[in-house]
């Protein structure tokens, strides 16, 4: 009884402390928000290439009637495209662009992007943005989210701009692109 007695007497004195002021919980939310903003400018670009001996995207999955179909509604495509610092596929490599795009739309030729711009070269190596939107080639200019992010770009959000620079007769494509990043 006499142990219980203590036991009890321990535990009303540390109910007595203010726990509370050394295990102080954030707002993560407000921390965040009175983080200062960095907005970063990136300029790049991609080289989408479906043909030849080693494509640099391949169709993964298709519907039964995709090849009738005048926008190819219903395929899908794994991308792992290099970035490069012009259009020119022997510059600089910058980055790879990983992820999937599909034929999204069945009147007019829209892919829904779902993409990683993985950064291997200077400053940015190591860190990424993903965007994720509607992309309609056949548009000079061509608009799409930025959704996130990883490293430097953690907690991103923005935008890309895409211009086709080159479209060949096979479907290989050189794209241009403005990424506006807020980190």
């Amino acid at each position: 009884m006499a142990k219980l007695g203590v036991v009890l007497a321990l535990f009303s004195l540390l109910a007595t402390i203010p726990w509370t002021q050394s295990f102080k919980v954030e707002n993560w939310a407000t921390m965040l928000e009175s983080q200062k903003k960095t907005v970063t400018s990136l300029q790049f670009y991609f080289h989408d290439i479906v043909s030849g001996k080693n494509p640099s995207a391949v169709r993964v999955a298709k519907a039964n009637d995709t090849d009738k179909s005048p926008t190819f509604f219903g395929a899908l495509t794994m991308a792992d495209d290099p970035l490069t610092e012009t259009p020119d596929p022997k510059s600089n490599l910058v980055g790879r662009a990983q992820g999937l795009y599909g034929s999204a739309g069945q009147q007019e030729l829209g892919f829904l992007m779902a993409m990683n711009f993985a950064f291997t070269d200077g400053v940015y190596n190591g860190s990424s943005v993903s965007l994720l939107g509607r992309n309609s080639p056949l548009h000079p200019i061509r608009e799409m989210p930025i959704v996130g992010g990883t490293g430097m770009f953690r907690l991103a959000r923005g935008y890309a701009i895409a211009q086709t620079h080159q479209l060949d007769p096979t479907g290989d494509a050189i794209v241009h692109y403005n990424v506006t990043v807020v980190h």
